[in-house]
């Protein structure tokens, strides 16, 4: 099975980016797991894709979903709502219009985030279910929020007990996307 997991956050030392990372690496046998960032994905702006079409880092982002049996999705929580990149990848991959079902429809996706604050990107990913539902993802219905993560993690590293959770929550995601 192949997953690939997208952090929607550009900060250098981002929770989120370092969630993928962690979830990629726990990964159990058989399940070959890339975390990716939306780093090179430009604003979205019709004029430009008329102009001079889908981007080189849209249409690479969009091969590795295609190519993968499940997409994990790992979004920080901004004002309460998801942030205006992790939405703008989400516009561009769906552009044409001809290529939202391929990239999306019936792909079983999980959603995951971690913050710093106590609700763990639960408005986050509330708002992205919106946006995915349309896209006709198959969504995995248990939902990885990490809440206080400066706590949970040390540079790269994070604690024992997210370690676990991280495994066995991405342990449900692989059977769920493997029965999908």
């Amino acid at each position: 099975m192949r997953l690939i997991i997208v952090s929607g956050s550009l900060r250098a030392a981002s929770y989120n980016t370092r969630l993928a990372r962690l979830l990629a690496g726990v990964a159990g046998e058989g399940v070959k797991a890339e975390a990716v960032t939306l780093h090179g994905i430009p604003l979205y702006n019709g004029d430009d894709e008329a102009a001079s079409g889908i981007p080189e880092a849209v249409e690479s982002l969009r091969g590795k979903i295609k190519a993968a049996d499940g997409l994990v999705l790992v979004t920080p929580e901004y004002n309460a709502g998801m942030p205006g990149v992790f939405k703008n990848a989400l516009d561009w991959l769906t552009r044409p219009g001809s290529e939202m079902k391929p990239t999306f429809g019936g792909r079983p996706t999980a959603l995951a985030g971690a913050t710093p604050g106590a609700w763990g990107t639960a408005f986050a990913q509330a708002g992205a279910l919106i946006n995915l539902r349309q896209l006709g993802c198959h969504l995995f219905p248990d939902y990885l929020r990490i809440s206080n993560a400066g706590d949970r993690f040390n540079g790269d590293a994070a604690d024992d007990q997210l370690v676990e959770q991280a495994a066995g929550w991405l342990q449900g995601f692989v059977g769920f996307a493997g029965g999908a």
